[in-house]
C-alpha cells in the first residue's frame, strides 16, 4: 500500500486506496527467489512447536517462549548467542493435568504464551500444564513471582491453560492487554490485565466462542481518544449447513475506560464495541470467514493506516484482505447499533472520552444500559476493493508481519512478509498498483510451517521461526537485486535505491534527503526507464560453455532462471527463429524436439524482461562421434547430460 505523507496528515487514505483490485489478473509468483544461508540463525535442540516471541525497538535481542524455557537469543552479524532461563511446570500441576486429561498430554507442561515488557516490568506467563502461572524476568536471567508491581489480574486471565488455546497480549499506556480465546467451558476474554489503571472485562453476552488473531494500538493525537482493535472470529449460529460456521469481527475499546458504576458494568468495558468483518469476491459466495491474523500498519498519529487481516475459508485456503482505518473508524463513530432504533440522548454510546462529571447520572446509566446490550453496529467492514490481495495460490499463509516505508519519491508503502506453510517467506509490495512479489526466500534447512516472525524496522531486521530455527534476515537485501541500474530498479524494493554517484544498489540511508538526494527508484511499475542508459543497454553475451555430445544421446540445456517474471526462448547460431523451453524449478530446460535437433551449433538462452532482451548463459555443442552404451544412453544419458550442464552453472 502507498500512504502518501500529506494525504495521512489530512486522512485522505481511502481515495489512496480505491481502484486497488479494479482489474482481476493472474497472481504472478516471486519475481526473484533466493536460498538463504545467513550465518544469523540458531537451531533449538528439540522441536518448539508452541512459540512466543517478544522484541524490543531498536535491539539484536530476540526472546522466544518455548516449552519450559525462555531463549534470550541475541543475534549479530556472525552468529548468536544464546542464554536459556529454564521454566518447569510445578511437579502437582503436570500430576492434575494428567489426572484431568489435557487436550493433549503432550500439553502437560509450561508453555510460555506471554513475554512483554509493561513500563519497566518484564511479564512471563506460561500455562503450566493447565494451572497458568506469570512471573517478571529480571536482568534476563532470573524468573521471579510478580509482587508490588501494580494491578495484577488472575494468571488465568492472562495465559490460556493450553498452548493450542489462541490467546493475544498487547502492552499500551502503561498497561497489558490480554484476549484469550474460548475452549471448552472458558468462555473467552478481552481484558486488561496489568498496570496502574482498573482491570476490565468484556462480558460474556459480548463474544461467541472468540477465536482472537491480532490486536493493535490505534493511536490518536489526543490521548483520550487512543483506541486498541481486537480481531477474532465468532461462532456463528445462524450458519446454514452449508455455510463456514466463523463470522470475523473487530472489536474496540478504548485505552481511558475506567468501567461503569453499580449496577452497571463497574467491572466491565464501557467502550466495547464489534463490527462484522467481510473478506471475500463483493457479494459473491467465495467468502473467507475465519481470520486467523490480523496486523495493522499507521502512521503519524491518527487514524489514517490499513489493516491486513489473513483469513481461511472451509478448504484451508488462505487469502489475504485489506482495509482502511479510517474507514473502520467511521463506522465505529456513525453506524447504527445493532437492534437499538431509538434516538442517543447526550453523547453517543461506546465513544472514547474524558469523564465528563456534569453528565446526568441518568443519561449516564441509559447509555451504559445501551452499550451493554447493543455493542455491535450495524455496518459491515469490507475490504478495499472487490477482492483479496492478488497472490499465488500454491502455498498457504501461515503467519505476516508488516512495516511502512518513505521511499524516496517521499511517500509511504506497505511491505508485507508472508510466511508459509512449506517454511518459505514472500517480501511482497503493496502499493496503488495491487501487489507485487519482491522475493521468496527459502532460508531453513528443516522445512516446516512458519510458527512466528518478528519486525524490527529501527535495526532493519526481520526474524522468522519455524518449530526447529529462528534466523534474522536484513529488510533491505539490496545486494542480492544485481550490479546494475536495471535489476535494481526492476526489483522493486522500497527498501533499496540505485545510487547515481556510486552505481551501486544501496539501502535508504536514514534520514534520507529527498530533495537533494542522488537515489532513484520506480515502485509503482516495472519500468527501468529512469535508469537512463537502459535506452543503450547494449546485449550482453557470455562465453560459451562447449559440451561434447555422444551420437545416440539426448542432451538437456539448462537455463537458469533468474527473474521469474521475464520471458524466456534459445536461440541457435544467432538465427532469429526461437526455441521455447520447458520450466523445471529454477530452470529453463531446453531439449531436443522434432524441429529443435540439438546438434552441432552455438545455442543460447535469452530472458526479455521489461521490453529488453538479456543473454543469461550460452552452450556451444560439439558432435563427440563416439557411440555412448545402449543400456547407459537410455536409462542416465538425459539426466547425466543435464546435471553435466548444470554444473557449468556455479
Amino acid at each position: 500500500m502507498k500512504l502518501k505523507t500529506d494525504a495521512l496528515r489530512h486522512r485522505h487514505l481511502p481515495l489512496l486506496l480505491v481502484g486497488f483490485f479494479a482489474a482481476a489478473v493472474m497472481a504472478k509468483p516471486a519475481r526473484l527467489k533466493f536460498v538463504v544461508h545467513e550465518p544469523s540463525r540458531f537451531h533449538f535442540d528439540k522441536p518448539e512447536n508452541y512459540i512466543s516471541m517478544y522484541h524490543q525497538e531498536a535491539s539484536d535481542t530476540l526472546y522466544v517462549g518455548g516449552q519450559a524455557v525462555i531463549y534470550v537469543l541475541t543475534f549479530n552479524n556472525r552468529g548468536v548467542r544464546d542464554v536459556q532461563i529454564p521454566a518447569p511446570s510445578d511437579q502437582t500441576a503436570i500430576d492434575t493435568c494428567k489426572a484431568k486429561a489435557a487436550p493433549l498430554e503432550l500439553e502437560c507442561d509450561n508453555f510460555i504464551t506471554v513475554i512483554e515488557k509493561v513500563n519497566d516490568t518484564f511479564i512471563v506467563c506460561g500455562t503450566n500444564a493447565g494451572s497458568p502461572r506469570c512471573w517478571m524476568l529480571v536482568n534476563d536471567t532470573v524468573l521471579t513471582d510478580v509482587q508490588g508491581v501494580g494491578h495484577i489480574a488472575s494468571p488465568s486471565d492472562i495465559s490460556p491453560p493450553y498452548p493450542s488455546q489462541k490467546s493475544i497480549s498487547l502492552p499500551a499506556d502503561g498497561s497489558l492487554y490480554s484476549a484469550i480465546s474460548a475452549v471448552g467451558g472458558h468462555a473467552g476474554s478481552i481484558r486488561r490485565t496489568f498496570g496502574s489503571q482498573k482491570l476490565l472485562k468484556t462480558e460474556n453476552i459480548w463474544l461467541l466462542n472468540p477465536q482472537f488473531a491480532g490486536a493493535a494500538i490505534i493511536p490518536s493525537s489526543a490521548k483520550y481518544k487512543e483506541e486498541i482493535y481486537f480481531f477474532f472470529s465468532e461462532i456463528n449460529k445462524t450458519a446454514r449447513v452449508d455455510e463456514e460456521p466463523y463470522r470475523a469481527r473487530i472489536g474496540r475499546i478504548c485505552t481511558v475506560d475506567k468501567g461503569g458504576i453499580e449496577p452497571l458494568l463497574p467491572d466491565s468495558w464501557t467502550t466495547f464495541m464489534k463490527a462484522r468483518v467481510m473478506c471475500g469476491a463483493g457479494n459473491t459466495q467465495q467468502q473467507y470467514n475465519n481470520m486467523k491474523q490480523a496486523v495493522v500498519l499507521t502512521a503519524q498519529d491518527n487514524r489514517a493506516g490499513v489493516m491486513y487481516g489473513l483469513f481461511s475459508n472451509a478448504w484451508g485456503r488462505t487469502v489475504i484482505c485489506a482495509y482502511s482505518i479510517e474507514d473502520i473508524n467511521q463506522a465505529f463513530s456513525t453506524s447504527k447499533l445493532k437492534g437499538y432504533s431509538s434516538s442517543f440522548i447526550g453523547n453517543r454510546p461506546g465513544m472514547c472520552g474524558r469523564k465528563n462529571s456534569s453528565v446526568e447520572s441518568h443519561t449516564y446509566m441509559k447509555n451504559l444500559g445501551i452499550i451493554r446490550y447493543h455493542p455491535e453496529i450495524e455496518d459491515v467492514i469490507r475490504p478495499v476493493g472487490v477482492a483479496p490481495l492478488d497472490l499465488p495460490t500454491d502455498d498457504q499463509i501461515t503467519h505476516t508481519v508488516a512495516d511502512i516505508v518513505l521511499a524516496v519519491n517521499d511517500e509511504h508503502y506497505s511491505v508485507l512478509y508472508l510466511g508459509t506453510e512449506q517454511g518459505k517467506v514472500l517480501k511482497v509490495l503493496h502499493s496503488s498498483e495491487g501487489v507485487f512479489i519482491v522475493s521468496q526466500y527459502s532460508m531453513f534447512r528443516n522445512e516446516g510451517p512458519v510458527l512466528n516472525m518478528a519486525i524490527n524496522p529501527q535495526k532493519g531486521h526481520l526474524y522468522v521461526a519455524t518449530a526447529m530455527e529462528v534466523q534474522r534476515l536484513p529488510l533491505a537485501d539490496c545486494g542480492r537485486y544485481g550490479d546494475t541500474c536495471r535489476e535494481c530498479i526492476l526489483s522493486r524494493d522500497p527498501y533499496c535505491g540505485w545510487d547515481k554517484a556510486r552505481r551501486r544498489c544501496i539501502a535508504i540511508p536514514p534520514g534520507y534527503n529527498v530533495t537533494s538526494g542522488t537515489l532513484i527508484q520506480n515502485l509503482d511499475q516495472s519500468n527501468s526507464s529512469v535508469c537512463g542508459e537502459a535506452a543503450a543497454l547494449k546485449q550482453r553475451r557470455t562465453s560459451p560453455k562447449e559440451v561434447l555430445v555422444p551420437s545416440n544421446t539426448s542432451i538437456f540445456l539448462p537455463c537458469p532462471v533468474r527473474s521469474f517474471h521475464a520471458t524466456y526462448r534459445w536461440e541457435k547460431d544467432n538465427c532469429i527463429k526461437n526455441y521455447p523451453c520447458l520450466f523445471s524449478g529454477d530452470f529453463c530446460v531446453l531439449g531436443p524436439a522434432v524441429d529443435t535437433p540439438l546438434r552441432d551449433g552455438v545455442f543460447r538462452c535469452m530472458a526479455t524482461e521489461d521490453g529488453f532482451k538479456v543473454e543469461v548463459i550460452s552452450f556451444k555443442l560439439v558432435n563427440h562421434g563416439r557411440l555412448l552404451a545402449a543400456s547407459l544412453a537410455s536409462t542416465v544419458g538425459p539426466s547425466l547430460m543435464l546435471a553435466m550442464a548444470a554444473v557449468w552453472l556455479h
